[in-house]
């Protein structure tokens, strides 16, 4: 759902990365910035800034919310008390 106005801060940040993937235009119009994608970015940079992330630009959300695979096996007990 939509912001019904501009996130800021922590909630803009937040909302960004959550909405990351989709690529930019809809994660603006999530984070309550409808098509100002210019308005957007300067925002999301200055919250970053504010927040001491270095965030060079709105790729750099995409990179951060991949979840890396799984390297190997997992190795555990068939139960708790059995091994």
């Amino acid at each position: 759902m939509a912001a019904s106005t501009p996130l800021h801060g922590n909630e803009l940040i937040d909302c960004a990365k959550a909405n990351a993937k989709d690529g930019i235009e809809a994660a603006a119009n999530l984070c309550g910035y409808s098509g100002d994608i210019e308005t957007f970015e300067r925002e999301l940079h200055l919250a970053a800034q504010h927040m001491g992330i270095k965030l060079e630009s709105f790729q750099d959300l995409v990179k951060t919310t991949e979840v890396p695979k799984p390297i190997g096996i997992e190795v555990a007990p068939d139960t708790s008390t059995e091994l």
